[in-house]
C-alpha cells in the first residue's frame, strides 16, 4: 500500500504529479477548514444561548474564541461567518476528489471557483486583520481557517494558471506560467504564512502562552 501511495505522487509525468499534489493540498485544506467551520458554528450556537459561555478554545486573553465570536464582524452577513464554510468547503472537497480521480472540469466552472475562492481568501484575511488590529484577540479555529483558505487559494490558482482557466491574455498567461514553473507561488505562500506568524509573535509574545 505504501508503495502504491509513493507511485501515485511520483508519476512520470510532471504535470500529472503536480496536479495530484495540488488536489491533495486542496482536499486537506478544505477538510481542515470544514472541521474548523463546524466547531465555530457549534460555538456560535452556544454563545447565542449564553454569551458568557466558556468555550474550549478560549485559552487565555489573547487566544479567545468567545471574544472574537461576540464581535459584530463574526456575523458579517447577519449570521455566523462559519456557516459560509459549511456551504463552501464541501464543494472544494468534491472538486479535489474529482480532480484526484482525473476529472477535468469545464473552464468556466474553474474560473467561477477561482473567483469564489478568491473572495473567500480576501474575506479570511480581512477578518484576520479585524481580529489582529481591532478586537486584539485571536481565535485558534479562525486562524486555522485563514491558513487553510490560503493553502487552497494558492493551490487552485496554480492549477488554473497552468490549465489556462482564467481568461488571461497570452502575455499575462506566459508570465504567470513562468512564475509557477519556478515555484514562485510557493515562495509567496510560505512568505505570507511566515509573516503572519511573525506578526502574531511580535505583537503578543509571551501572552500567547500565559
Amino acid at each position: 500500500m505504501l508503495q502504491s501511495i509513493k507511485s501515485f505522487f511520483k508519476h512520470r509525468d510532471k504535470q500529472t504529479r503536480d496536479n495530484r499534489w495540488i488536489f491533495i493540498s486542496m482536499l486537506v485544506g478544505a477538510l481542515l477548514s470544514l472541521l474548523a467551520s463546524f466547531v465555530l458554528s457549534v460555538e456560535a450556537v452556544v454563545l447565542a444561548g449564553d454569551p458568557n459561555a466558556v468555550l474550549s478554545c478560549s485559552v487565555n486573553v489573547v487566544l479567545n474564541c468567545a471574544t472574537v465570536a461576540l464581535h459584530p464582524s463574526a456575523s458579517f452577513l447577519g449570521f455566523p461567518n462559519s456557516f459560509l464554510g459549511l456551504i463552501a468547503e464541501p464543494v472544494v472537497i468534491t472538486v479535489a476528489i474529482a480532480g484526484l480521480s482525473g476529472v477535468k472540469f469545464p473552464r468556466l466552472f474553474m474560473f467561477a471557483a477561482q473567483v469564489g475562492y478568491g473572495l473567500g481568501f480576501i474575506f479570511a484575511w480581512y477578518l484576520f486583520a479585524i481580529s489582529y488590529f481591532v478586537i486584539q484577540a485571536l481565535c485558534p479555529w479562525c486562524l486555522l481557517v485563514t491558513l487553510t483558505t490560503t493553502m487552497v487559494f494558492f493551490a487552485i490558482t496554480r492549477y488554473n494558471i497552468r490549465e489556462n482557466n482564467l481568461y488571461l491574455s497570452k502575455n499575462a498567461l506566459h508570465r504567470l506560467r513562468q512564475w509557477i514553473a519556478k515555484d514562485y507561488d510557493k515562495v509567496i505562500l510560505a512568505g505570507i504564512v511566515v509573516l503572519a506568524i511573525a506578526a502574531i509573535i511580535l505583537k503578543y509574545g509571551a501572552d500567547l502562552f500565559s
